[in-house]
């Protein structure tokens, strides 16, 4: 039998490597933990059922943020998460103290939130993130430029979305 993933990593392999990558940016478009899960849950659900091959780790890598995207979305335009409401106005961030500046990230659109996600917790370039996220180069640029423009403006308090 042929292995799918590169360097003869097993599925289990693949989980304890990118679990934490793929939970935080489902975490950061999503904005709860329960969703999150469910999210990493379907996206690996998806990678075992795939009929795919990788070329390398950081193709791999690619399509699971790619997919958790589009998961997340699925997720978000959802008719039952229309529907639901909050239990609690408290955002708890994951394995991490929450911060101000995690709390005003958490508050930006999601366009910009993914962005900046990619970006700055990643360490995605903006040319990686345009092919994952499926945009130009110069619409990521913006997203950066604006959800940098509205972070300074909420960490001072004068918050503004555009």
């Amino acid at each position: 039998m042929h292995n799918k993933f590169p360097n003869a990593l097993t599925i289990e392999d693949v989980f304890d490597r990118y679990c934490n990558t793929v939970y935080r940016l489902a975490y950061a478009r999503v904005g709860n933990k329960y969703d999150a899960e469910d999210v990493l849950q379907t996206v690996f659900l998806k990678l075992h059922k795939a009929n795919a091959n990788f070329s390398d780790t950081e193709h791999l890598k690619a399509w699971l943020l790619r997919v958790t995207i589009n998961c997340s979305k699925n997720l978000l335009t959802s008719g039952f998460f229309k529907f639901t409401e909050p239990l609690s106005d408290a955002i708890t961030a994951p394995e991490h103290e929450v911060s101000d500046v995690y709390l005003a990230v958490a508050k930006l659109p999601l366009k910009y939130r993914t962005a900046v996600h990619l970006h700055y917790f990643e360490g995605y370039s903006v040319k990686e993130i345009a092919q994952i996220t499926k945009s130009n180069e110069a619409t990521v640029k913006t997203r950066l430029k604006r959800a940098r423009q509205q972070l300074e403006l909420a960490l001072k308090g004068d918050e503004i979305y555009v």
